[in-house]
């Protein structure tokens, strides 16, 4: 049976109307495959569901696909082949995601480290400039450039939007 969404709803401590709620299935999905507007997303029992957005948005891990049937669809992101870039000091972490930016990859920023897709040519690059870089596995979820759009999920509902 085909299913058809047109709203995404991103849980959070706000939001204790879906605490207890089992969503109707799980799509697991690289931090690429997140940014939607309109697709068809299969199901893991070979059933659909066609989403349908008025305007393009970054799907995060926990969000809720829901469906002409009331029900729910969770995202996951999946774990992604990535480096942990950890510098030297708060400074060298600045240089570093300047190094980074300026070469337009996509980077998840943290406290003390940045993540970014796996490429020998730019760990070669980090580790010139002073970095440790470590193969990890882990869900990536990257900022947002600026010229992205301003908007983030369209609903008309005040629900929690945490986005890493």
């Amino acid at each position: 049976m085909p299913y058809r969404s047109t709203e995404i709803l991103s849980p959070g401590p706000a939001d204790p109307g879906l605490v207890g709620k089992v969503p109707l299935h799980t799509i697991a999905l690289a931090h690429d495959q997140r940014h939607l507007r309109r697709k068809l997303l299969h199901l893991p029992d070979d059933d659909v569901v066609m989403l349908d957005l008025k305007e393009a948005v970054m799907l995060s891990h926990g969000d809720l696909l829901v469906l002409d049937t009331g029900q729910h669809v969770r995202i996951a992101a999946i774990d992604e082949a990535l480096y942990d870039i950890r510098p030297r000091d708060r400074q060298h972490l600045i240089e570093l995601a300047w190094h980074l930016g300026n070469r337009h990859l996509p980077a998840e920023l943290r406290q003390d480290r940045i993540l970014i897709a796996r490429d020998p040519v730019i760990k070669a690059m980090l580790e010139g400039l002073g970095a440790t870089v470590n193969e990890v596995t882990e869900p990536f979820h990257p900022m947002r450039g600026a010229y992205h759009g301003t908007g983030g999920h369209s609903h008309g509902h005040g629900h929690h939007h945490a986005h890493g």
